[in-house]
C-alpha cells in the first residue's frame, strides 16, 4: 500500500493557523464590545459612559480588534480572486494609525487583489518596526506595483532584518519581526520583486 504524498505547503499552512487564530478572535472581541454598548445604554448605570474605566476598556477593545483585522488581512489566507476595495484598505489603515504611532496616507484607487495587500500589510508592519517613535508614512498605489514611503525623525534600523527582504537570511527573526520573512515570502510567491532603501530619517519599501 502506498503513502499518501499530498502535502500543505508550509507557508499555505502558517496562513491558514493564522487565518483561524484570527477568524477565533474576532467574535469574542465582538461580544465585549456589543456587552460595553448596552452597558454604556442601560438607565441602571447613569454617567457610566462617561467613566474613565470604561473609556479605557472601549479604547482597549477598538484597539484589539483593529490590530486582529490587520493580523488577519497580513497573516491569513489570501487568493487572486479575493478583491479589497479602497474604502476597506483605508478602514485598516485607519485602524492601525489610531492605535500607533503611526501617520498612514492612502494614494490608491479601485480595487485590489487580497495577495497585493497582503503584502502593503506586511511592508507597512517592516516600516512600523523600523520607527518605534512614530513617522509618517505614504501607501502608493502605481500600477502594476505599490510604494510605501516612510519619513521620521529617528528610526532603529536592524540591517539583519532588512537583509530578508533581500533575499538574504542574516539571523532568524524574533516573534515580534516574523513580518520581514513572510514579506519576503510574498514577494516571492507572488513574482514580485521586492525594492528598499533606508536611513536614519527614512525608508521605503516597493514591489
Amino acid at each position: 500500500m502506498g503513502h499518501d504524498t499530498t502535502r500543505i505547503a508550509p507557508g499555505d499552512l502558517a496562513a491558514l493557523l493564522g487565518s483561524r487564530l484570527c477568524h477565533d478572535l474576532v467574535s469574542p472581541l465582538g461580544a465585549i464590545g456589543n456587552g460595553v454598548e448596552l452597558l454604556e445604554m442601560s438607565p441602571d448605570f447613569p454617567g457610566l459612559s462617561r467613566s474613565p474605566e470604561l473609556r479605557l476598556i472601549v479604547d482597549a477593545v477598538t484597539a484589539a480588534r483593529a490590530r486582529i483585522q490587520a493580523y488577519r488581512m497580513a497573516f491569513g489566507t489570501a487568493s487572486e480572486d479575493q478583491r479589497i476595495g479602497q474604502a476597506e484598505l483605508a478602514d485598516l489603515l485607519k485602524g492601525i494609525a489610531a492605535q500607533g504611532r503611526l501617520q498612514i496616507a492612502l494614494d490608491a484607487s479601485g480595487d485590489f487583489a487580497r495577495p497585493q495587500i497582503r503584502m502593503v500589510m506586511l511592508a507597512l508592519m517592516c516600516l512600523e518596526t523600523a520607527m518605534p517613535w512614530g513617522g509618517r508614512v505614504t501607501v502608493q498605489h502605481v500600477a502594476p506595483g505599490w510604494r510605501l514611503v516612510a519619513a521620521c525623525e529617528r528610526s532603529r534600523i536592524d540591517p539583519c532584518l532588512w537583509a530578508w527582504l533581500g533575499g538574504d537570511m542574516a539571523r532568524s527573526p524574533a516573534a515580534a519581526e516574523v513580518h520581514f520573512p513572510l514579506l519576503a515570502e510574498a514577494a516571492r510567491a507572488q513574482g514580485r520583486p521586492l525594492r528598499h532603501s533606508f536611513d536614519m530619517t527614512g525608508e521605503e519599501i516597493a514591489f
